[in-house]
């Protein structure tokens, strides 16, 4: 016995906070260190869309077998938070549909463990656990790096905790060793969802090659102090290709030093013909370790008999330099990650060697510009040059370049030249020709057809010249249209274009002469016929003058006549067609025709747009404008308008907007209110048109006028019987008045019956379909009269004044029985337990005033009476 109390406790309790009615989330651990704060995310739902009506907080709370609640120590209570003299650490973020969010600040020691959330709705609670973890200091920050991290490749870490709040602010800070160079800004952000809290740190750069082996140090600053909290340092490993140091020196002199870094062109190294030249590569950094390191020239690898290698570097050795030793030469070097190469551009000086002459264009024309050009190899380049005419030394001309801007014949022959420069002083190398040509003299063009040339005829011309040098190979035609070439020199045009106006040609060798154009003068009928609006120069609206206006761009000859038709109609002649005042019937497509000697064309159909307002609207009912209820009917305003209707408003027979701005309005189903006159308005832009009334008419259904006429038989027979009851009652109360003399003088008979006691169904379990219940008179008073006829045997009571006022009905004397059943509503207990459902008790007043013979008492203005039993 003692067992089963608490057994039936816990049972109680489980079935008051079902799982299935709450569902609760939120991080399962919150952390955070004393003096911060904690933010704790939560979202709940609760099933039967009942809202969150009161929230307590409790730290280390327990179940109270007694109170059947929960104890703890209290740190929020909703009710509690809306006095102004309420004071507390814990802050409710959230609402009473779904969001139970909460911030504690400042957090205590006191705080490191578990808190309970009291929540309760109107008919349900549930309890939930939320752990809190309370350090005294702040903990280390956590680092995440990538798992591959490659110089100059973007790559973010990411420094985090997780603890999150945004009334403690703080600060992070990412800090290298002092040697490297500053980072970038980092980004901070904070996640907080039902499942997980942080607060990190992003820094997103492009590591160079010397943050490899370094130290990278986090930190977590206050924001007000910019005192450190705590910080976490990690070591990077920076993958990157081998970087180079290189030397060249000749003899004791060091022509060039420098690195990778250092050296972000190539390195120039001159010497001298003949001369030793040494060249040292060197690795300075290479992660992972470099595979191999090589010398290359001009895309070659040197051979291993002129290198020397060493640990980490490569040495060339160049003994004796020839000019066939310049060039680029490449130090190379490869490891995983890639390849690096530091250039070398070695110059070897020496004398000009025997020189060649080179023309721009070996057949030079008549009278063009020929330039000349001196090529001798030597290093360094020649500053000085001399030139030979047919073996004749030119005076004056001592550069590279020799230029003859005007070419005649006498220019022609054999030319050579030399050149000089520091070393030395070159030979004279072999002579080239100059050759001076001219292109076709005398080009010209004859038409071969007589004249007149229509459009469409064959066209056949000729091309001629008087001399040329060298021979003329070809020709060319400047003409439009298909054509051919019957032979060289002689042309056909296929069917001669309207706006062939000219044609020319060409003879051509290594050049072409153009001959003047000739003009064809080909006849054609009129072109690009249209039609213009003249006025208006905007929108057409209805009512306004329209002028329209044939156009056409050219005609040949120029003579031509003007028609106009409608939609393939002819209207009339003229070029200019107008209307005084147009209408929505003039729109349609008008076409302009133009004709000449030639022929006749015809403009593009003219789409002649009229815009006017809204007209001829009407109301169309569909299926019909009468139906039976329970139909659906569909209402459509009908109109003419340009632009179309914008926007409808539709009205009904008390000129009521219905709100329905669609040209279709639905009604469904219909019932007899539906019945009425219905229009409608639309609008454009440029007005508003009404529609007539148009009547819709609904009509009962069979079954409907069957349950109206049960429903008249049912209050017939209801009336019936209330009658028969009276008349059955009268004699019992005439009895009972009789037995009560003393009350006679009184406003009428009251009293109280208590009904015999039975038990009613709950609420959730009447059957609402069946017999006559009435939803709306539950927990109501439920009230009956009776009223009897006057009788001929009522006369006044002797010694009554027998005044009119007493001879009449009295608004005071009615006869009249009053029944009254007030009921308490049965109401289930708190937390949706489902009650034992009491008895029904119920108190019944009656009031029954001349139920016998003789005067009636004057009824009393109030009834006093109320006995409420719970």
């Amino acid at each position: 016995m003692h067992l089963l109390v608490p057994l039936l406790l816990l049972l109680e309790y489980l079935a008051l906070s079902d799982p299935k009615v709450w569902k609760v989330e939120h991080p399962t651990t919150l952390y955070a260190w004393e003096g911060s704060c904690a933010w704790i995310p939560c979202h709940y739902t609760i099933l039967h869309e009942e809202v969150l009506e009161n929230l307590v907080v409790y730290r280390d709370f327990q179940y109270d077998n007694n109170t059947k609640n929960f104890t703890g120590s209290t740190l929020y209570d909703m009710k509690k938070s809306g006095s102004p003299h309420y004071q507390t650490r814990v802050q409710f973020l959230g609402d009473k549909i779904s969001n139970c969010t909460l911030r504690i600040h400042p957090v205590e020691a006191e705080d490191n463990r578990r808190l309970g959330l009291r929540m309760t709705s109107k008919n349900e609670k549930w309890m939930e656990e939320i752990n809190l973890n309370i350090s005294k200091t702040p903990p280390p920050p956590h680092i995440q790096l990538p798992p591959h991290i490659q110089e100059l490749q973007e790559v973010t870490l990411t420094c985090w905790l997780n603890i999150s709040c945004s009334s403690y602010r703080m600060n992070w800070q990412w800090s290298p060793e002092k040697s490297q160079p500053d980072l970038p800004h980092s980004v901070s952000s904070t996640f907080l969802t039902t499942t997980a809290v942080s607060t990190q740190s992003q820094l997103t750069f492009q590591p160079q090659w010397t943050y490899h082996g370094k130290n990278l140090t986090c930190q977590l600053l206050d924001d007000e102090s910019h005192m450190l909290l705590s910080q976490e340092m990690v070591q990077l490993d920076v993958k990157h290709s081998p970087y180079l140091k290189i030397k060249v020196s000749s003899g004791e002199t060091i022509i060039i030093e420098g690195d990778s870094v250092t050296m972000t062109s190539p390195g120039e190294a001159i010497v001298t013909k003949e001369d030793s030249v040494t060249m040292m590569c060197q690795i300075i950094s290479s992660n992972p370790e470099y595979q191999k390191i090589v010398w290359v020239k001009d895309g070659d690898y040197l051979s291993e008999k002129t290198l020397k290698r060493e640990q980490k570097t490569l040495t060339l050795t160049l003994s004796s330099v020839t000019k066939q030793m310049s060039g680029k030469y490449y130090c190379e070097a490869q490891n995983n990650i890639g390849s690096r190469t530091l250039e070398v551009a070695l110059q070897v000086h020496y004398a000009p060697e025997p020189s060649r002459v080179q023309i721009s264009s070996s057949a030079a024309k008549e009278e063009s510009t020929v330039e000349l050009t001196c090529i001798s190899q030597a290093n360094p380049p020649p500053t000085n040059y001399t030139w030979y005419h047919n073996r004749i030394e030119v005076s004056r001309e001592t550069s590279k370049t020799f230029q003859i801007s005007n070419v005649l014949l006498r220019h022609a022959g054999n030319y050579s030249c030399s050149a000089e420069n520091s070393l030395g002083h070159g030979k004279v190398g072999q002579e080239t020709e100059l050759d001076v040509q001219y292109s076709p003299k005398g080009v010209t063009m004859v038409i071969q057809n007589p004249t007149p040339i229509r459009e469409g005829d064959n066209v056949t011309l000729s091309c001629n010249y008087a001399s040329s040098n060298p021979s003329v190979t070809r020709y060319e035609w400047n003409l439009q249209g298909s054509w051919k070439e019957l032979l060289p020199g002689v042309l056909m045009i296929q069917k001669v274009a309207w706006n062939a106006w000219s044609v020319t040609c060409a003879a051509c060798n290594l050049w072409c002469s153009w001959a003047p154009h000739v003009n064809l003068h080909v006849q054609y009928a009129p072109r690009d016929v249209k039609v213009l609006l003249s006025s208006p120069h905007s929108e057409i609206h209805s009512g306004h003058p329209v002028l329209l206006q044939c156009n056409f761009s050219s005609s040949r000859p120029t003579d031509v006549r003007f028609f106009w038709k409608k939609n393939g109609i002819l209207l009339k002649e003229g070029r200019e067609l107008g209307f005084d005042s147009i209408t929505p019937e003039d729109a349609g497509n008008y076409n302009c025709l133009v004709n000449n000697s030639i022929g006749q064309s015809s403009s593009e159909p003219w789409m002649l747009q009229v815009l006017y307002a809204p007209r001829r609207l009407r109301v169309s009912i569909n299926p019909k404008d009468s139906v039976k209820e329970g139909k659906k009917v569909v209402l459509t305003c009908e109109s003419d308008a340009n632009p179309p209707i914008l926007q409808y408003t539709w009205f009904d027979w008390n000129n009521q907007n219905l709100n329905h701005d669609d040209q279709i309005l639905t009604l469904g189903p219909v019932t007899v209110q539906h019945s009425g006159a219905y229009w409608c308005q639309g609008m454009n832009r440029l007005g508003i048109g009404q529609s007539p009334p148009s009547t819709l008419t609904v009509y009962y259904s069979l079954k409907t006028i069957g349950r109206r006429v049960a429903l008249g038989v049912g209050l017939c027979l209801a009336i019936l019987l209330l009658v028969f009851l009276g008349v059955k009652l009268q004699p019992t109360w005439k009895r009972i008045q009789s037995q009560q003399g003393i009350q006679e003088n009184s406003s009428g008979q009251s009293f109280f019956v208590r009904n015999k006691k039975m038990r009613r169904a709950p609420l959730s379990e009447r059957p609402h379909s069946l017999g006559c219940y009435n939803p709306v008179m539950e927990d109501t008073i439920n009230y009956a009269t009776l009223r009897f006829p006057v009788g001929e045997t009522d006369t006044p009571r002797t010694g009554d004044a027998q005044t009119p006022e007493a001879q009449r009905p009295s608004l005071n004397r009615d006869n009249t029985v009053t029944y009254a059943v007030v009921q308490k509503r049965q109401v289930g207990d708190y937390e949706n337990v489902t009650p034992n459902i009491p008895e029904d008790e119920g108190i019944h007043y009656s009031e029954l005033v001349h139920l016998g013979i003789g005067e009636r008492p004057l009824s009393q203005e109030g009834v006093e009476y109320v006995t409420l039993k719970h």
